[in-house]
Formats: C-alpha cells, structure tokens, sequence
C-alpha cells in the first residue's frame, strides 16, 4: 500500500512539474492520436459511403430494384450510386445523415426489416420520411447533378419540358414529382398522387 501512495505521489508530482522532454512527448503523442483519429473518422465515414456497403444490408430489397433503374444502367455510363442519393455532400449534414441513419441499420439488425416481407410492411414509411428529407433540402442532392438552369426542354420531351417549366417558375423540387425514380414505390392507395414513375 505504501507503494502504491508513494507511486501515486511521484506520478502527481510528475505531473504538476513535467520536464520539457514529458511536455514535448505529451503534445506530439496527442498530435499523433488526433492525426490517426481524424484518418481513422475519414476512413470510415468513406466506407460507409459506397455502394457495397449500402448493398450488404439491402441485398434482398431495394438495392435489386436500383440496379435495374436508370441511374445505375445508363446510356452513357454516367450514373449514380446510393450515397449519391442518399447521403449529403456537405460536412454536418453527411454527419446528421450518418446518425439516423445507424438507426436503418440497427432496424435490419435487431430483424425489423431483414425480410422483403418486412421491407415492404415498413415501406411507405421509410419513403415518406426520405421524401420528406429531400423535400426538405430542396432535394440537394438530386441538384448535384441535374440543375434545372442547364436543362435544354428542346431535347426534352413536351411534358417534360413543361413539368420542369411549371417545377421551376412554382417552386417546386425534383421529389414533387420524381417519387419512384430509383425504387419501387410503396403501396401509394392512401396517399395523394404528384409523382411520376421512372420511364424505361
């Protein structure tokens, strides 16, 4: 016991009076720590942001639906994975979107939506509350890629053209009308209509 009491005297004492080498090593230990935190935060906020990742839990579900929608099977090859849609560019919005999201994914694992049974019996809710989010954001990341100003309606088919023109002069936002652009729609009996199936 008196051992302990006297290393526990040194230590405080130590600590009250560092040498410049124990200050020196203190600050470039923690500059270390915090360097490899920050590539480690980095990191896994990269790999939590592709598409294999996205997939390892909606195999069964929704990721099947993407693969054969027009934003994965292109004309061109250009196309948009599911973060691209699902997860904000910005900083503190990509960090908001992490956190409820570990909320979808603790959904799956604790068996709530591990079935496309259960999938679909939870689908209109996940849908409105994804709409609900983008409408929100004024459907920013629809706007990363597809900005109204750059749309040429003189390639674009006549309803289309006038959609965009009525969305654009009424303040309307890609997800107004672009519901079930990537994914299946839920059963939509009950909810008031203003979306437009993906077009083959």
């Amino acid at each position: 016991m008196k051992k302990l009491t006297n290393l526990i005297k040194s230590f405080w004492h130590w600590f009250r009076t560092p040498s410049r080498i124990a200050v020196g090593t203190i600050i470039s230990l923690a500059f270390i720590a915090g360097i490899l935190a920050w590539v480690g935060f980095n990191y896994g906020l990269a790999e939590t942001n592709t598409e294999k990742f996205c997939s390892s839990c909606h195999t069964n579900d929704v990721y099947p639906e993407y693969l054969h929608s027009t934003h994965f099977q292109t004309r061109t090859g250009v196309g948009a994975s599911c973060p691209d849609c699902h997860v904000p560019h910005e900083f503190g919005p990509k960090i908001l979107r992490k956190i409820v999201a570990a909320k979808e994914v603790y959904a799956f694992y604790t068996g709530k939506v591990d079935t496309i049974e259960k999938f679909n019996e939870r689908r209109l809710h996940m849908a409105e509350n994804e709409w609900a989010r983008m409408k929100a954001n004024d459907s920013q990341e629809c706007r990363n890629c597809h900005k109204m100003d750059r749309m040429d309606r003189s390639q674009q088919k006549e309803v289309a053209a006038k959609m965009h023109k009525f969305a654009e002069e009424n303040g309307k936002t890609c997800i107004d009308c672009h519901k079930g652009i990537a994914h299946k729609l839920p059963d939509m009996k009950d909810v008031e209509s203003g979306f437009k199936k993906e077009e083959k």
